[in-house]
């Protein structure tokens, strides 16, 4: 079993060096991670709060650099998970604002539709997504004012399928059609999210600055007693070390939506028993030309693991999926990360990078995976193309994990206050469906979770 990545709160505090300072300056609400959540969640608070300060803070010189621009760019339709789970009710409600975002700014998107491709012995995986699909419900703040379903999906047969995309292998005997998928340019997208904030009276971006010291705020004779929030020290510089002067921030709500170093920000706070666990997915990504894919318009996604890990929860299966330039490209595949022996080290925060160097490691398993449901593909048409790391909280095999937003708040860490003030909101483990799900999740967070533990917003 993979071991996990335990991050300290030396990891956070490079080693400590950086000693508590009163601070600056004071905002409402500051943001940690200019990916695809924290943008959509920075976006959703200066529009919902025009007159509170919202500040964003990104370790790296753009925005995305992590998880959100290392994907398959998939507006997923939310087959997948339990009906009842957070990633199901956030994927159906984020597709459709996706969508609804993606007309209103003219940002590229297609709904191209999905066909889930199985052989006789993987019909009965295909029949259970399309049940589930017959049961779905709209979440209850979608505000839906039809009647459409909100996740139509149709059995078909292998003939159908061939009928549709004629590559497909003769053993694929059934397909489940999933209309309702779609692909978009996510670097646009996260572009329209940045202007938006920008644009606002309270919306700022700060990037190539990180956080290295996060501290419950106590009062002082410098700041008003009444002020409740977390004491938070940036550095800014190109590559996120420079100096060794920091900037400091009371922010009154943080939202921790870092990604890969999420648990990082916690476990500065938390003592060793009740450290999280980071566990890191490598996905490698293959582009191809040649034989056996021309004409192909739908994305096609082979049935994964119907054995011991029978829903796939890990990874989908290495399917094919097109961009908006008809460029395909297989994956992704997936690949549990071993992190260094040494914890405590800033080093071991960032050794997933050393993992997003392409190599043509994994294209012999991917081609042997994709002929199961292309047979015409060949080895010689692959090529890498790029890799992402997806945050995991389970290891290997241990089944579905939904996403968690964790709250905190400073008095639980020898701060000023009671719970309900100040509060710090964790998001964790947002891997796929996250894209598809990050306007879902920003309304979810900025008028739902923070509404309630914050009443004074």
């Amino acid at each position: 079993m993979k071991q996990p990545v335990r991050g300290l709160a030396a990891a956070l505090n490079s080693g400590g060096k950086f000693r508590f300072k009163a601070p600056e300056v004071v905002v409402d609400h500051l943001v940690i991670g200019a990916g695809v959540v924290g943008l959509a969640i920075a976006q959703r608070l200066c529009e919902s709060f025009p007159s509170k300060s919202t500040y964003v803070v990104e370790r790296h010189a753009r925005a995305g650099e992590e998880t959100s621009s290392r994907n398959s760019e998939v507006i997923h339709s939310g087959i997948y998970y339990p009906a009842d789970s957070l990633k199901t009710r956030l994927c159906l409600r984020g597709r459709d604002l996706m969508y609804q975002r993606c007309r209103a700014l003219d940002i590229p998107h297609r709904k191209t539709g999905k066909l889930v491709v199985a052989k006789d012995n993987q019909r009965p995986y295909i029949e259970n997504l399309h049940m589930k699909a017959l049961r779905s419900q709209w979440p209850p703040y979608s505000n839906a004012i039809d009647s459409s379903p909100v996740l139509p999906t149709r059995l078909i047969s292998g003939d159908e399928s061939r009928a549709m995309e004629p590559h497909l292998s003769q053993d694929i005997s059934a397909a489940l059609w999933c209309p309702e998928t779609g692909i978009v340019d996510s670097h646009l997208f996260m572009e329209s999210l940045e202007h938006e904030i920008s644009e606002s009276e309270a919306g700022n971006l700060a990037y190539a600055t990180r956080v290295v010291r996060l501290d419950p705020y106590r009062s002082s004779k410098e700041m008003s007693v009444a002020e409740r929030g977390w004491v938070v020290q940036t550095v800014t510089g190109n590559d996120g070390n420079s100096g060794t002067e920091s900037d400091t921030i009371l922010a009154r709500t943080v939202f921790n939506a870092s990604g890969l170093s999420g648990p990082f920000i916690l476990n500065s706070l938390l003592p060793p028993e009740r450290r999280i666990p980071m566990y890191y997915a490598r996905g490698s990504y293959a582009s191809y030309q040649g034989p056996g894919v021309s004409g192909i318009s739908h994305l096609i996604y082979p049935c994964p693991d119907t054995g011991p890990n029978a829903h796939a929860f890990a990874s989908l299966g290495t399917h094919l999926t097109l961009d908006l330039n008809g460029k395909i490209k297989f994956g992704p595949d997936i690949e549990f990360l071993s992190p260094p022996s040494s914890e405590d080290s800033e080093e071991n925060m960032d050794y997933w990078t050393r993992h997003l160097i392409p190599d043509d490691s994994r294209l012999e398993k991917m081609h042997l995976a994709v002929r199961q449901y292309l047979p015409e593909v060949v080895a010689d048409g692959l090529r890498p193309d790029y890799v992402g790391i997806r945050p995991k909280l389970v290891p290997a095999g241990a089944g579905f994990q939904d996403f968690v937003f964790r709250i905190d708040y400073p008095c639980q860490f020898g701060g000023g206050g009671t719970v309900g003030k100040g509060p710090m909101i964790s998001l964790l483990g947002i891997e796929s469906p996250g894209l598809t799900s990050c306007l879902a999740i920003a309304e979810y967070i900025v008028n739902g979770l923070l509404g309630s533990t914050n009443p004074a917003q």
